[in-house]
């Protein structure tokens, strides 16, 4: 049995990459939205990416960027794939796509069966699909808020492109929510943190840890 990919996700520090890949996490996610108390500079993130070694996939996670953002960001810094975790549309990814020339993991928000219809019209244009909780009304980020949702919503789910499971996931659940979800990709950023935007190292290695122990149902 395979086992399950983990993206540790709003990386701001090198020794935080660095025990993401020690741990044997397979992407790395740097923020590049101000709200977020994760977000990088371009700078950062190139010093960032440097100490990313060979093997470990670097994400640069954006909401609803412009043409300019793109161009800035992606210009200088040397990432593998693209997030967006905003309100684009199926259309908008397939622009970024073609922008950038990276592959693009696009989040989809769920909070109810009508979120999880949405999905396949992003598999359409995305390479990957992120299926994370919907963020509450008002909330100030579209992620990262540590909240989890009702993961039998996509119990047995198939999608047409590789999934990640996001949302409220931590060394203690993940293996929990692979078994509902049949996940074999996880991301997380706040449930391995000792502070906002400030990664411990020792929950990371849980996380991957636990997450390599999870039994991930078959596929019917």
């Amino acid at each position: 049995m395979p086992e399950v990919r983990v993206k540790i996700c709003g990386l701001t520090r090198g020794a935080d990459v660095e025990a993401a890949a020690r741990a044997g996490a397979v992407y790395a996610g740097f923020v590049f939205f101000p709200p977020s108390p994760r977000c990088v500079s371009v700078k950062a993130a190139r010093e960032l990416a440097a100490c990313a070694p060979v093997g470990l996939l670097k994400v640069g996670l954006m909401v609803d960027p412009d043409d300019a953002l793109l161009d800035a960001v992606f210009g200088a810094v040397p990432v593998d794939m693209v997030q967006l975790h905003g309100r684009e549309t199926p259309e908008r990814v397939a622009e970024v796509r073609a922008r950038t020339g990276l592959p693009v993991m696009k989040a989809v928000g769920v909070a109810g069966h009508e979120d999880v219809a949405r999905i396949a019209a992003y598999a359409r244009v995305a390479d990957q699909i992120l299926i994370d909780a919907k963020a509450p009304a008002g909330a100030a980020l579209p992620g990262g808020n540590g909240l989890a949702f009702d993961w039998r919503l996509i119990a047995g789910l198939r999608v047409a492109v590789p999934w990640m499971l996001a949302g409220g996931l931590t060394p203690e659940n993940v293996g929990r929510a692979v078994a509902m979800t049949g996940a074999r990709q996880v991301d997380v950023s706040s449930g391995v943190e000792a502070a906002p935007g400030e990664k411990d190292a020792e929950k990371i290695a849980a996380f991957v840890a636990a997450a390599a122990r999870a039994e991930v149902p078959p596929v019917l």
